[in-house]
């Protein structure tokens, strides 16, 4: 089940270098994180600093 990223994101972008797999990119004013790409690794939570990543 890939992650998602809720409103909350201030698009700092701290999460794209944490994902092993580049699925996050920037999508207008916040990412997003490509599910199919996405391997639940949970590297992005622990570094998202605006607690806006959770599982989906």
């Amino acid at each position: 089940m890939a992650h998602v990223i809720s409103d909350d994101c201030t698009n700092c972008g701290a999460c794209v270098d944490s994902c092993p797999v580049n699925a996050i990119a920037p999508a207008g004013d916040k990412h997003k994180i490509d599910a199919d790409t996405c391997i639940d690794c949970g590297a992005c939570v622990d570094t998202c600093p605006t607690s806006a990543i959770s599982a989906a």
